[in-house]
């Protein structure tokens, strides 16, 4: 149990900072668009991440030195791109609550969801590499990913559904452009510190 909760207190403190992946979240919560598909992809993204870490894979970095410096360029392009499409709807306005830029399809969701999460080097630092190397020094291995993986699917969750109680905020139109600005500007501010690492 100690282990267990270990594990997601741990967990739950990385996956708290507003990165790429938790705007995007929150942005299909408050558009009511495709939440349980989106959080489910991001929990058991993480879940497989966790359970790699967890397992000892922290080692490929090593193993394939390519394999970071790759991510990191894919990553920093992905997030560039995804800024800039951020910043033109905020740019352009005018849209509110249920009208929100044009209706993504589940598929684009989703691709735009998995690009957000497995092309992210800080996923791979976060979930693989620091979670895997903090495990070992638990007696039950096992139970620290569980107690990591159960926090990543609460947050994703909670940040989904909860972004719902926020809908009479974003019912103007100005409160869009203010989110995606800030989207907008959070993904190309990790975009730089990829870049420049």
């Amino acid at each position: 149990m100690t282990s267990a909760l270990a594990g997601f207190t741990l967990g739950l403190s990385l996956i708290l900072a507003i990165g790429a992946q938790n705007a995007f979240v929150l942005r299909q919560g408050l558009a009511r668009r495709h939440v349980l598909p989106v959080v489910l992809t991001c929990a058991v993204s993480d879940a497989v991440l966790i359970a790699a870490g967890v397992s000892g894979m922290g080692a490929l970095g090593a193993a394939v030195p390519w394999f970071a410096p790759a991510m990191r360029w894919g990553g920093a392009a992905f997030l560039i791109w995804y800024g800039a499409r951020a910043l033109r709807a905020a740019w352009r306005g005018g849209a509110a609550m249920g009208a929100s830029g044009a209706a993504e399809g589940l598929r684009g969701a989703l691709l735009t969801c998995l690009a957000l999460t497995w092309l992210n080097p800080h996923v791979y630092l976060d979930t693989v590499v620091l979670l895997g190397a903090v495990s070992a020094g638990y007696d039950s291995r096992p139970a620290f990913g569980a107690g990591a993986v159960c926090a990543s699917f609460v947050f994703f969750f909670a940040l989904g559904y909860g972004a719902r109680a926020l809908a009479p905020l974003f019912a103007r139109p100005a409160a869009w452009r203010v989110l995606d600005a800030g989207i907008g500007l959070t993904m190309w501010a990790i975009a730089g510190s990829l870049i420049l690492t």
